[in-house]
């Protein structure tokens, strides 16, 4: 919307309220005197004695003379004293707040690096800076991650449609034999790129707010049936994987889907690189007010410099979790995203490249 030039600023809308606040207190006083002093005076002019009409004349006009004078001098100093004061107010006031409006404009235009300005002249408009200054953040955040998401999701869906491409060209030219390997090949593609939509769509749902269905929920029933899960690919890959922890522990409250969901993708993630033969576990602890599950591996392990970065989108490094082998990248920012949304955390740790790594759930006991 255009702004209205001819709107009053905020200075001159408070100088004139002041002002007229001041002329109604003057007007109320000088129609209050005027009706109740002189009548007041009179009485107590003739309750001292003074009888003679000249003399009270004169007095009550001296009298009246003054209390006007006094009124209108009072008045006019008021005036010039509330226009000097809510001039110097309003300039306090104004001056961040027009800078605020500038930020808010720069913002809206998609420039989140504005400088907001902190207005110390009473609580409220401190309030209102921080809480711009908050947004202004979180809105830089959020499109610097859209960013890189795009960014990133443009390279992965590059691969699998050049596959595509290729193949069909080939087949179309006769180069390639329309067999059922070429068949089985394309197919794999175009479920890289369905699980690929799937999983996008899942991030971020997880991150911009889970639709939890919470209830109490036994961990050592949810470690069990995780491992049930996934134990028919372990035992494909020739991988042992196996539960340790106690028979029971205190209920906790979650979403056993969305928990099922971050278990299987540790598992899932475990799997991918751990070699045949190896050793998967996945362990239930209790602790005080927290519950701890950990899937730890023998498996190909993580530098120190990808502990952190496997939880991005769309992670990728030569040693690290989400390879080349079939995985979008995206598990672990899914995992995460859940585990946050139940209070808890989501943490990785390995002693190096090929010493294996631990992934860590820590939840809030009910």
């Amino acid at each position: 919307m255009t702004p209205n030039r001819s709107t009053a600023s905020l200075v001159t809308r408070l100088t004139v309220a002041q002002v007229l606040v001041i002329a109604a207190g003057s007007v109320t006083l000088a129609v209050t005197g005027a009706l109740v002093a002189p009548g007041l005076f009179r009485t107590h002019l003739a309750e001292a004695g003074h009888v003679e009409p000249t003399v009270r004349r004169h007095v009550e006009e001296a009298f009246v003379s003054s209390v006007l004078l006094s009124l209108a001098v009072a008045t006019l100093a008021a005036l010039l004293a509330a226009g000097i004061l809510s001039w110097l107010l309003v300039r306090r006031i104004a001056a961040p707040v027009r800078q605020l409006a500038a930020a808010a404009d720069a913002v809206a235009v998609g420039r989140y690096d504005v400088s907001v300005p902190t207005m110390a002249f009473g609580r409220e408009l401190e309030q209102l800076s921080r809480a711009f200054g908050h947004m202004a953040h979180r809105l830089a955040d959020t499109d610097a991650a859209r960013t890189r998401m795009l960014a990133d999701l443009t390279h992965e869906l590059r691969t699998p449609l050049a596959t595509l491409t290729a193949y069909i060209d080939g087949v179309e030219d006769g180069v390639i034999a329309a067999d059922e390997a070429a068949w089985s090949t394309m197919r794999s593609q175009v479920d890289r790129l369905r699980r690929l939509a799937t999983d996008m769509r899942q991030v971020t749902d997880a991150q911009e707010g889970l639709d939890l269905n919470l209830r109490s929920l036994d961990p050592v029933r949810l470690a069990h049936d995780a491992v049930a899960a996934a134990a028919p690919r372990y035992t494909a890959k020739h991988v042992d994987l196996r539960y340790q922890g106690p028979a029971r522990t205190t209920p906790v409250t979650g979403d056993p889907d969305r928990l099922s969901q971050v278990l299987a993708n540790l598992l899932d993630n475990a799997l991918r690189h751990t070699p045949s033969g190896g050793h998967v576990q996945l362990q239930l602890a209790q602790a005080g007010s927290r519950l701890t599950l950990a899937v730890t591996d023998d498996g190909e392990g993580l530098p120190a410099d990808q502990v952190e970065a496997v939880f991005e989108r769309f992670h990728r490094a030569d040693t690290a979790r989400a390879g080349h082998d079939g995985g979008s990248g995206l598990g672990l920012t899914i995992a995460r995203a859940i585990v946050h949304g139940h209070g808890g955390t989501l943490t990785a740790a390995s002693h190096g490249p090929g010493l294996g790594a631990t992934f860590t759930i820590s939840l809030p006991l009910r």
